[in-house]
């Protein structure tokens, strides 16, 4: 099951919506949900993310999370280590062959150790103020 399956799945369940009524209001089919929810489906597109969150009535942080978790749900990820360190191909490499036996602890861990190396937007820069009063004196 994917992230986007799993949250789709309990917002159905949240709302009792079956599996029918949430294709009908989507018009797809009960069998495409059904893929959605278990991974057997590639990632859903921005375009039914959104009737989603419109059929739910979701708004603001739930749609944010929603379409998150839509970017997040692809059942059968590709890395590309080309032009990365050996230590870096293997680490991607052994993940690939062991992910299937990490217990729910070590995915929680792994996941905050990538959160707190996730890059930080680069600050921007600031003119220094005796600079912009220069600049708007024709300085």
């Amino acid at each position: 099951m994917t992230p986007f399956g799993a949250r789709l799945r309990a917002l159905r369940a949240e709302r009792g919506v079956t599996l029918k009524r949430l294709a009908e209001g989507l018009q797809v089919s009960a069998a495409y949900l059904s893929a959605l929810e278990h991974g057997r489906r590639g990632a859903p597109s921005a375009g039914l993310v959104h009737q989603v969150n419109e059929f739910f009535g979701l708004i603001w942080d739930e749609a944010d999370e929603l379409a998150r978790l839509a970017r997040l749900s692809h059942p059968r990820v590709t890395v590309n280590t080309a032009g990365l360190t050996p230590e870096q191909t293997a680490l991607a490499n052994r993940l690939a062959q062991a992910i299937h036996r990490l217990t729910p602890e070590a995915v929680a861990a792994l996941h905050a150790v990538l959160d707190s190396t996730a890059q930080q937007p680069k600050p921007r820069l600031r003119r220094p103020a005796h600079s912009a009063g220069r600049a708007a004196r024709g300085v």
